[in-house]
């Protein structure tokens, strides 16, 4: 059951509203407005009552109507006419079922600092990141620099997982770039003196069939690799094979951003995720949170059937650089609202244990604390109860 978020909603009329528009201009202005009306911290509506709404940047007279058309009423009629004016009802149907399940920045403080139940993830528990990339593949900051940010943010230990080299658009890395990586990991590692843990992954690529990119013999060498669909993400079909494939491969110990949707403008993959859930909870690999604004992959929604699946999970940034490390809280507020344990969030884990059921992916020798199904779910997902006000 889908969250009632009125930033979002406000946001995505916004959107509505730049379908309709006949010049790139106008469109952009709007889809600029929405951007930050779902990026605000406080609800849309107490700005509203305020009287300060047109203090947003990029929020100007037609907007803020909208909005408190929205608002007062719960829909609106400058909307609605210009739609039907323009003839992109249509269109606007589509994309209206492209923006389910996404949190704006105001649900998400809101499932952050809300009670739940206790056990339930928190950003207390959080250790680290096993989901970033550097220079040596897209990201646009080095090793070290995502270390020290990651470490002013209070983690303590961090997952580097570059692109792998059957991405090029990516600039996916080598074998010989990898083992040149990993020495500096180690270096990195070594300077840290046990402060802070710098973990070697890979972000392998799912292929069509949900073969990787990446060997088996290749992927061994890593300490953890992340599986991950980037093509075929459009398609209609049922995709349920590839993604059970890609959960059976060897070595592999987290299924990265699952669906591979985006926030208006496309689905992602359609499959049969329970059962997918269920095949992953057998063999201990953990089902990614990417916190991605724009992925948001998987949902409360979807993470909540994992959980009564008996999953284990990865909460993740996805981050590219610095500023997007804190993507990391997106997939905590997501965890959240689905009820999930620390217990079963690999990023609470200690080193030891995290060591342990890495190398049980490869098929070594680990902790019988982490080997096999995770136990199964107790109680269902339940929202977080709003925080008090005043």
């Amino acid at each position: 059951m889908s969250i009632p978020d009125q930033n979002l909603a406000a946001a995505a009329l916004l959107y509505d509203m730049a379908a309709a528009q006949s010049t790139e201009r106008s469109r952009f202005g709007y889809k600029r407005a929405a951007r930050a009306i779902a990026r605000l911290a406080v609800p849309v509506a107490d700005l509203v009552a305020a009287g300060t709404l047109r203090n947003v940047p990029f929020v100007g007279p037609s907007s803020e109507r909208i909005i408190r058309e929205f608002v007062t009423t719960g829909s609106s009629p400058t909307v609605e006419a210009a739609l039907e004016k323009a003839g992109a009802r249509a269109e606007v149907v589509a994309k209206r079922a492209l923006r389910e399940g996404y949190l704006s920045h105001a649900l998400l403080a809101q499932a952050l600092e809300a009670e739940a139940e206790p056990g339930v993830v928190s950003k207390a528990d959080y250790r680290g990141d096993f989901q970033m990339h550097s220079t040596w593949s897209d990201g646009t900051e080095k090793i070290a620099t995502m270390a020290h940010a990651a470490m002013e943010l209070g983690h303590t230990c961090l997952g580097i997982t570059d692109h792998s080299y059957g991405l090029p658009i990516a600039r996916g890395i080598s074998m010989e770039q990898a083992r040149r990586q990993w020495e500096e990991i180690d270096r990195l590692n070594e300077r840290f003196e046990g402060r802070f843990r710098i973990f070697k992954g890979i972000e392998a690529n799912i292929l069509a069939d949900g073969s990787l990119d990446v060997t088996p013999d290749e992927r061994a060498q890593f300490e953890f690799v992340v599986a991950s669909p980037h093509s075929q993400l459009r398609r209609k079909e049922d995709q349920t094979a590839r993604m059970l494939n890609a959960v059976r491969a060897p070595g592999v110990a987290i299924l990265g951003h699952p669906r591979g949707r985006m926030f208006n403008t496309r689905p992602g993959i359609s499959a049969d995720w329970d059962r997918v859930f269920g095949e992953a909870a057998r063999r201990g690999v953990a089902i990614e949170l990417d916190g991605n604004w724009h992925r948001q992959d998987i949902d409360y929604q979807l993470a909540a059937r994992a959980l009564e699946a008996g999953c284990i999970f990865a909460l993740d940034s996805d981050a590219h650089s610095i500023a997007e490390l804190r993507f990391s809280d997106y997939a905590i507020a997501h965890a959240r609202i689905a009820g999930i344990p620390a217990e079963r969030v690999i990023n609470c884990w200690s080193d030891e244990r995290l060591e342990a059921w890495m190398r049980e992916r490869h098929g070594r020798r680990g902790s019988s604390a982490t080997r096999g199904r995770a136990p199964r779910a107790r109680r269902s997902a339940r929202t977080p109860r709003p925080p008090r006000r005043g």
